[in-house]
Order: structure tokens, then sequence, then C-alpha cells
């Protein structure tokens, strides 16, 4: 790694990562360094990583630039710049919501090219029903993790991180993942709704499809946490279905 660093002055440890090994900043002779890391023995995390690994050069603007990658010693870390930001606030009339949704409009004109497949139809696939999978193709690269962690805020915009769960689909499915996280931090359903509007994929979305995503989602929570657990989840996806039948 010294190669692309030059040498290592300081590391800290990141903990809020969920499908890597390692992650840290680190402080270099060539600057500051966002590493994330996993050894090859863990499958789950160094697919994850290969299939980020592929998207990034799609995301230029929208995430910070992925710069290397060095495997030795059965682990494999990858080196991004380093982006002085805070988690994004998605609660009730937050500031931040305004970026959020500026740099969630730039990423919904991305599309992936041909020999990049990896449908959100099939990562949900167990859940649908068959007619349902249909209304859930579309070529535009979502991320399908808008937690906090992931949107990352500083010097007046945004930046979508850990692009591991990347999936394709219709442009709508990420503003949907992130009404239900505003509903999460407890901003009300209907004021989530109304920050989802501004986007025009939301307010042309297929009720149809909304409702099989939505269906699909909470079978999915029900499955994961069982039957009482997914209730609060389930029922903010729920509310999602209020805006396409109003």
């Amino acid at each position: 790694m010294l190669a692309e660093t030059g040498r290592v002055r300081e590391v800290r440890p990141v903990v809020d990562g969920l499908t890597c090994s390692f992650a840290a900043g680190l402080t270099a002779d060539s600057g500051r360094w966002f590493v994330k890391g996993a050894p090859e023995a863990d499958r789950r995390a160094w697919e994850a990583q290969y299939a980020e690994r592929l998207v990034f050069p799609l995301l230029e603007g929208v995430g910070p630039a992925f710069r290397w990658r060095v495997a030795a010693g059965g682990w494999e870390l990858m080196g991004f710049d380093w982006v002085d930001g805070r988690h994004a606030d998605l609660g009730p009339g937050s500031p931040d919501l305004l970026l959020v949704a500026e740099v969630m409009l730039a990423a919904q004109e991305i599309t992936a090219p041909d020999f990049l497949y990896r449908p959100l139809a099939h990562r949900l696939g167990p859940f649908l029903e068959t007619v349902e999978v249909p209304l859930l193709a579309g070529g535009t690269v979502l991320h399908t993790d808008t937690n906090p962690h992931n949107l990352l805020v500083g010097d007046g915009r945004a930046w979508m991180v850990d692009w591991a769960m990347w999936a394709q689909g219709p442009a709508w499915v990420d503003v949907a993942y992130t009404a239900v996280r505003l509903m999460e931090a407890d901003t009300p359903a209907a004021e989530a709704l109304e920050w989802a509007a501004q986007f025009p994929s939301w307010r042309s979305a297929d009720p149809a499809a909304v409702a099989a995503f939505v269906s699909a989602s909470c079978r999915q929570w029900e499955a994961m946490v069982g039957p009482v657990d997914c209730v609060p989840s389930n029922r903010r996806f729920e509310a999602l279905l209020a805006a396409v039948h109003a």
C-alpha cells in the first residue's frame, strides 16, 4: 500500500460499515484516504467489494472517487478520496434533505452498461410474485442502502458512499428507500412523501410497481426479523402507497 499512499502517519478506524471487515481513515504523505478492506476468506464481504469496484467508474460526482486497490496477504484493500463530511440528518426539517435530494437526482441519471447485470428484481425475487418481477425492471443504478451512514454532507453538498449493495431497477426505488429512512428518523410520513414528490421518477412511478416493491420489502423484513419485529418497518413501507394511490 505504500506505493499508493506513501508513509502512513495516522489510522483512524471507521466503525459504521456493514459489508467490509476493515474501514479506516488514513493520513499519509500523499494526503487523506478512506480505506476499506476484506479478507478473501470472507466471501460475502469480498464479493461486495468486487461489486462496488465494478460500479464506481460510473459514479463521478456522486460518490468519492475510487483510486486504488491492493491485494496482499489474503486481503483486498480499496482506497477512496477522503470526504470531509458528517452523516446526513434525515430528521424533520433538516437542511440536509435538500442536499441529499440534489445528489440523488444526479445519481438517477446513471445507467449501467450491458455487461453489468445486477437487477433488484433478482435480489427481491424470493419475495416477489412471478407477475411482479417485470414491474421492477429498469436500468438505473440504484444505491438501495441510503441510511444516514451512507449519506455524507459537507461543504454545501452531499455524497452517496458505500455502493456495495447497488442494483439496477426503476429510478424511483432509491427515493422510496430514502423516504422510509426519513420516517425512521421521525419525519412524519406525510412530510417524507412530500420530500419524495420533488423527484420526477417518483411522481411518475407505476402504482402497481410501487405496490410490488412494498409487498416484497415487507415480506423480506418479516423473513429477516419475524412477524412481530417487522411491524414498525413494514408500516413505513406501506405508507409509500398513500402517495401513488392518492
